[in-house]
């Protein structure tokens, strides 16, 4: 049996920037960070040759090919597996419409387990790069490619994302120079609430897609968002942070029709009364969970004005996608 633990994520600033129909054209970057909320994958071999495959519904068949579940099917297909194994997912979260990046932890943790299963070693780049190919080109979801990085990489990171005429999807990981005890201060000004709205990101995405020449100065000026939030992380004034976050969720608000609704916006309007300098919802919006920026001493007269609403504790999480549990039956 073999486990494998695969962090969800937030983003500080740029998304959106890191569609490829954006980045192979005009750059993009995001700063994003995991976070110790997480997406658990676990295979186990069978004593018969079939293949056994347990989510929200239970699978059972005799090959790959006539696996159900795509995600599963493509990691299988990619890292060689054939048949005679169980794996189950969970999560600690809704596992869809979180806004967290769940679907490419599944990605990038369904790969892990798969070739540690067969006894083969992989970095966090190939992990990243194999879960963009399951996700974005076999799977033609209308996706960027900052979810699968930073579920493989962990930590606080900024990725750049690029195009040349030989490499139309080049992706620069940067790890910024800061103090763990800043970066664990940012964290602690940081909270996450639950809109109660869980919902597909495909169709946003799509219309977002769909309007990137519409959107170019929008994309831009989100990008350059991230190097203002960047340099203020490095020098410790994360007031800018939050008021980052607020000049990020104005922006995103306009790429797509179906980013923000009435609820959304009243939610968010209730937490800047209540102390926060900023926010924007994570993931492409429609819901999902709204991360607040929220000084300290301001924290507890948030959350008494967020009371109607759920808050997610969370910290931010160093590792990527890891092995934590690994027991090999070895016969006589």
């Amino acid at each position: 049996m073999l486990i494998t633990q695969t962090p969800l994520r937030i983003s500080l600033a740029g998304g959106g920037t890191d569609l490829p129909e954006y980045y192979r054209r005009h750059g993009g970057a995001v700063l994003s960070t995991a976070i110790d909320k997480y997406v658990y994958v676990i295979i186990n071999e069978r004593y018969d040759d079939r293949i056994y495959v347990d989510y929200s519904r239970k699978e059972i068949v005799d090959s790959v090919a006539e696996i159900e579940h795509d995600l599963v099917r493509e990691a299988a297909r990619i890292t060689g597996m054939t048949n005679g194994f169980e794996v189950m997912m969970m999560a600690d979260i809704p596992s869809e419409g979180s806004g967290l990046g769940s679907s490419s932890s599944i990605t990038v943790g369904l790969l892990n387990a798969f070739y540690q299963y067969r006894g083969v070693q992989v970095g966090a780049e190939q992990l990243a790069r194999e879960a963009c190919h399951i996700e974005i080109d076999i799977l033609g979801r209308p996706i960027g490619r900052q979810d699968q990085y930073i579920a493989a990489y962990g930590g606080l990171r900024l990725f750049e994302f690029s195009a040349t005429e030989e490499d139309s999807d080049i992706v620069q990981e940067r790890t910024l120079p800061v103090d763990p005890a800043e970066v664990r201060r940012l964290g602690s000004n940081l909270l996450l609430f639950f809109t109660s709205i869980v919902r597909k990101s495909s169709p946003i995405l799509a219309e977002q897609r769909e309007k990137i020449e519409e959107n170019v100065e929008r994309h831009r000026a989100i990008r350059d968002l991230v190097d203002v939030v960047r340099d203020a992380v490095v020098v410790g004034d994360h007031d800018r942070v939050g008021e980052a976050l607020h000049e990020n969720w104005s922006l995103k608000k306009e790429l797509a029709a179906g980013v923000s609704n009435p609820d959304i916006d009243r939610m968010y309007e209730r937490a800047l009364n209540g102390g926060a300098i900023g926010g924007k919802i994570s993931g492409a919006g429609g819901g999902g969970f709204l991360l607040c920026y929220c000084r300290r001493d301001r924290q507890d007269e948030l959350r008494r004005a967020m009371s109607e609403y759920r808050e997610m504790p969370f910290m931010f999480e160093q590792f990527g996608s890891r092995v934590i549990f690994q027991h090999r039956r070895y016969s006589w």
